[in-house]
């Protein structure tokens, strides 16, 4: 599949093709599950369009725990089916689908009482890697093992003697899951579908009771176009019941938001070479191996304010800080935190039996003719919520429409992404580049690498380190602009990158010479240079004085100080 660039110029040629002929298909929504959806019908010979308001993840997609995992813990409550479903999922995204983006991960679980415990939770991981196996194909993971205590603390000597008498250690995998989602909607794109972010639903168009389109608002210039097709699907989310809303009829389930925050320490502050999964009172705590850095996570609780920027408080962040510190030999700080990052579980609740409920964990629904909603489940999973979604849309289309063929669909960037692994010394000689720095750039772009090397070839400068975030390459930001879609600098900084969690400053050392860098290909003047630097800046500041206060509604507050940049209501 030839890679298409997600290009300033894409964007408006895509908005105005969907407002020139009737679509099959129109996707509201570009988190993993809107981006899967347009994938999945694009490769179903269906003409779609994608829109969001914002980001391509720029809401719960983009602040997960970053980890493709089967739920262990779903385990406990026998939920089999959904356990073994995503851990088929698991295993097409590490071999086939995405393997640039998705690696195995192993995890230490400490156990802390002697005999009956090694037995209860050795079953429970060993049926774990039994289950990875019921859809014939390969797991893409190591079997889990027995460790002793000293076994343990040599695989994490930063665990306290005392916090296990020995553990197990086992394997999922991990993802950037924004990353992963643009390269969703790139691929869908470059099978034909048209992807705009920034786009807005401001309202449906309904015929005789009949959803047949949406009119979108460009939030860049204002303007606002009508967008025809026979099938909408909305797919947006924690913001589900409001855009069910504009249909003017009640949802026929409610998605409440549930907050989940995350941690981001150095990585020399826990010595260790495998990530930790530690029991707490409410649920299960990780700690995940992040690159030079360690993600700590996660919190579940009720939220009911701002959706577009959940706030972190003092109290979510000491309570991660207390229960990964109970285990530590040497406790984490407030001072060893580089980055905090909260986001919203949808959670479905008041299904009704009307629902298509198609798993535990998501359900789809058609409220009104030509309307089709689907929300739940689990960033795992998005590739079977989006055939599903697809399947419900498909019955509303004229003609027979072949099934989805997803599962046989890498993504831009897996194809030859081995092979070129196998070369990483020779392209490092030829671009002249460090190894480590091929190896870095083969796990984000996989066998596109060669296109961010080719704007180096053409500038030089573009080769070296970003200041203030040396781990990314200049040439890093320019490409977010120019192929992937980036059209602010929070894009580059917090979703293309993740320099605004991975640095002590939150990505403001850099936010000046990445505004710079993007400018020519985003056309922007100096004045706009100016203005996306200090919104950046007063965004960090109003997330540092959130995460100061004691509570979701002081935090909500203090979060809101900093408005958007681009304003995104209609």
């Amino acid at each position: 599949m030839k890679s298409v660039a997600l290009s300033p110029e894409a964007r408006t040629a895509a908005l105005q093709a969907m407002g020139d002929r009737e679509l099959d298909v129109l996707v509201v929504g570009g988190g993993v599950v809107g981006a899967g959806a347009a994938l999945d019908a694009a490769t179903r010979g269906l003409s779609v369009g994608l829109v969001e308001a914002r980001d391509f993840a720029s809401g719960t997609s983009s602040r997960s725990s970053k980890l493709v995992h089967g739920g262990l813990r779903y385990l406990e409550m026998l939920d089999f089916r959904l356990v073994a479903e995503a851990l088929a999922e698991r295993g097409l995204l590490i071999q086939h689908l995405a393997p640039h983006l998705v690696r195995p991960v192993p995890f230490l679980y400490p156990l802390q009482h002697r005999g009956w415990e090694r037995l209860y939770a050795g079953a429970g991981v060993a049926l774990y890697d039994s289950l990875g196996y019921l859809s014939g194909r390969s797991r893409g993971v190591p079997h889990h093992r027995h460790l002793t205590r000293r076994g343990a603390r040599q695989v994490v000597p930063s665990l306290r003697k005392d916090a296990l008498v020995g553990a197990l250690q086992y394997y999922d995998a991990q993802v950037d899951d924004a990353r992963h989602t643009m390269f969703l909607a790139r691929t869908a794109a470059a099978y034909g579908a048209h992807v705009a972010t920034r786009a807005r639903v401001v309202g449906l168009l309904k015929e005789a009771g009949r959803v047949v389109g949406a009119t979108v608002q460009d939030l860049e210039s204002g303007e606002r176009v009508d967008v025809r097709a026979k099938q909408v699907i909305n797919a947006t989310g924690v913001w589900t019941d409001e855009t069910q809303g504009l249909a003017g009829e009640r949802g026929l389930f409610k998605v409440r938001a549930s907050k989940g925050i995350h941690l981001v320490v150095p990585r020399d502050r826990i010595r260790g070479s495998s990530g930790l999964i530690l029991r707490t009172e409410k649920s299960v705590l990780f700690v995940i191996p992040w690159g030079r850095h360690w993600i700590i996570g996660t919190t579940d609780t009720d939220w009911d304010l701002d959706k577009a920027h959940p706030a972190a408080s003092a109290a979510d962040i000491d309570y991660l800080l207390e229960h990964v510190n109970a285990v530590l030999e040497q406790p984490l700080t407030h001072d060893d935190v580089e980055g905090v990052y909260a986001g919203l579980r949808p959670l479905l609740s008041g299904e009704s039996e009307s629902t298509s409920k198609l798993s535990r964990e998501h359900a789809v629904a058609k409220p009104v003719p030509g309307l089709v909603v689907v929300a739940g489940g689990k960033y795992t999973t998005y590739r079977v919520m989006a055939k599903d979604a697809v399947d419900a849309a498909a019955h509303g289309l004229d003609g027979r429409v072949p099934p989805s063929c997803t599962e046989d669909v890498p993504l831009l960037g897996a194809e030859g992404y081995h092979a070129l692994t196998n070369a990483t010394a020779r392209l490092a000689a030829t671009s002249g580049l460090h190894k480590a720095r091929i190896e870095h750039l083969l796990g984000r772009y996989g066998s596109l690498i060669q296109e961010v090397l080719d704007l180096a070839a053409d500038d030089p400068t573009l080769t070296e380190p970003l200041a203030g975030a040396p781990d990314y390459l200049r040439a890093e930001v320019v490409y977010a602009a120019s192929h992937e879609g980036a059209r602010h600098l929070e894009d580059v900084l917090a979703r293309r990158t993740r320099i605004s969690i991975e640095t002590f400053d939150r990505g403001v050392g850099a936010a000046e010479e990445t505004a710079r860098l993007v400018a020519p290909v985003l056309g922007w003047s100096d004045e706009q240079v100016e203005r996306e630097v200090d919104h950046y800046r007063k965004r960090v500041e109003a997330e540092r004085e959130s995460q100061r206060m004691p509570d979701d509604a002081t935090a909500d507050a203090a979060r809101l100080g900093a408005p958007d940049v681009v304003p995104v209501s209609g």
